[in-house]
C-alpha cells in the first residue's frame, strides 16, 4: 500500500494559534500509511490576476497541493466566516488550468473558535468545496472551542475528547481518500 500525503493548511497566520495546534494534533494522530505536511502561508500574497508571474512562495504551496492526496484545512472563524489566508491560497489554487490540483481530491475540515467551534466558517468552506469540487469527508465532524481549555499557552491542544475525534477524523480521511482513489 503507498503512503498517502495529506497536506495541512491552517487558515490562521498566528504562530501559537490553536487551528495550528489541531493540525499538530492531527500530525500526531495519523493512520498508518498516512503522513502529514503542513504548508506556510506567511508570506503568500493576496491573488491578483494581473501578476504575470506566480510568486515563488504561491508556487511553493501550490507544488505541495498537487503532491497531496488530501488536504486537512483548519479553519479558524473569523466575522462568522472563513479566514482570509484560507480562502486566499484556496483562490489562488483554483485559478490552475482545469481546477487541477483540487478537482476530486478528498479534504478534512476541522477548526478552534469562538462558542461554537467555527461552525459557521466550516459551513461556508464547505459552500467553497462545492465550487472547486473538493470532496469534504462528512463526519467526524471537529469543532473545538479554543477558550474553554482544550488547548494550552501555545495552541497546542490537551482535551482528549477533541484529540479523539481528529485522531478518528484522520483515520476516516485516510479510507475516504483510497475510496476516491478508487
Amino acid at each position: 500500500m503507498t503512503q498517502l500525503k495529506f497536506l495541512g493548511i491552517c487558515g490562521s497566520l498566528r504562530r501559537q494559534s490553536c487551528n495550528a495546534g489541531l493540525l499538530r494534533a492531527a500530525a500526531a494522530r495519523l493512520p498508518e500509511g498516512a503522513a502529514l505536511t503542513v504548508a506556510e502561508l506567511g508570506d503568500i500574497p493576496f491573488y491578483n490576476a494581473d501578476l504575470k508571474d506566480k510568486p515563488a512562495a504561491v508556487a511553493r504551496v501550490l507544488s505541495q497541493m498537487g503532491a497531496a492526496d488530501a488536504l486537512v484545512l483548519a479553519c479558524p472563524e473569523y466575522n462568522y466566516s472563513l479566514a482570509p489566508a484560507l480562502k486566499n491560497i484556496l483562490d489562488w489554487a483554483s485559478r490552475e488550468p482545469d481546477n487541477a490540483l483540487l478537482a476530486g481530491k478528498a479534504v478534512a475540515i476541522m477548526g478552534a473558535g469562538g462558542g461554537m467551534g467555527t461552525a459557521r466558517a466550516q459551513y461556508h468552506l464547505r459552500q467553497v468545496c462545492v465550487f472547486l469540487d473538493l470532496h469534504p469527508l462528512n463526519k467526524p465532524e471537529v469543532f473545538a472551542n479554543a477558550f474553554a481549555g482544550a488547548f494550552d499557552a501555545d495552541g497546542n491542544l490537551t482535551d482528549d475528547r477533541i484529540g479523539g475525534l481528529v485522531g478518528q477524523q484522520m483515520q476516516a480521511l485516510a479510507a475516504w481518500t483510497r475510496r476516491l482513489r478508487g
